[in-house]
């Protein structure tokens, strides 16, 4: 996302338009049973993209801290998170039917009604619909490392897409990122580090919190000997 022109100017502003994008857009299949949640549950939880903020209070239908998780998968920790902290609202972003298919089988399972889902590419997620300084948290797991040279550029976490973050997070609140790819761990802390509205809680990598649980494949992974990092910033 390095050289995406909608990123250059003040992070409060309209983009003039989308360049590279970090996610690519894959024909993974849908069942029927996510089908079918789409359609019927899909009115009820998914909040329509819009390039105006929308009355979140509203949404929700009460004033509490907000959560925005940028890119959720298929939906699993998503859910946990949100039945394991109810006092808190949370907004998952995610751009492929079949997880946003399973994530809402799992909130009409699970009878959550502090998540909601936008289906839509979180950069204009974040830049038209989140109001600055309104978000108490940003979750950002295990996003694609593009580990292939030619394609670092693709990486979400970039200079210009944390400073739109942060413009988003109150004084106080967090950014939590995930990853399980070492090189892309140490470009994470580098670009996180140099970010001044940020502040490290700490040296460098950060405990797992206990509200990030540990995914399936993640625990077979660890099993394995691979390692995962955590990083946990506060906005200033």
């Amino acid at each position: 996302m390095t050289a995406d022109p909608s990123l250059d100017a003040d992070p409060g502003q309209a983009p003039r338009q989308r360049g590279i994008r970090s996610f690519v857009l894959r024909a993974g299949r849908t069942t029927e049973a996510q089908s079918r949640a789409l359609a019927e549950l899909g009115p009820r939880w998914i909040v329509p993209y819009a390039d105006t903020v929308p009355d979140w209070t509203a949404v929700f239908g009460r004033v509490a801290p907000r959560v925005l998780e940028v890119g959720f998968g298929m939906g699993d920790a998503t859910a946990q998170i949100a039945a394991a902290r109810p006092d808190t609202d949370f907004l998952g972003v995610e751009v492929h039917p079949p997880g946003v298919g399973a994530l809402l089988q799992r909130i009409d399972a699970a009878q959550l009604t502090n998540l909601r889902i936008v289906q839509h590419d979180a950069v204009l997620v974040l830049q038209h619909m989140i109001a600055p300084r309104s978000l108490d948290g940003l979750h950002i797991y295990f996003p694609d490392p593009w580990p292939k040279k030619r394609h670092h550029k693709r990486r979400l976490i970039q200079p210009e897409f944390v400073r739109l973050a942060v413009s988003r997070l109150r004084t106080g609140g967090y950014l939590h990122c995930a990853t399980d790819w070492q090189p892309y761990a140490e470009h994470m802390l580098d670009v996180l580090r140099a970010e001044p509205g940020l502040a490290n809680t700490a040296t460098d990598y950060a405990p797992r919190p206990d509200w990030r649980p540990v995914s399936k494949f993640e625990r077979r992974g660890l099993k394995l000997g691979h390692g995962v990092w955590d990083l946990v910033f506060t906005a200033r």
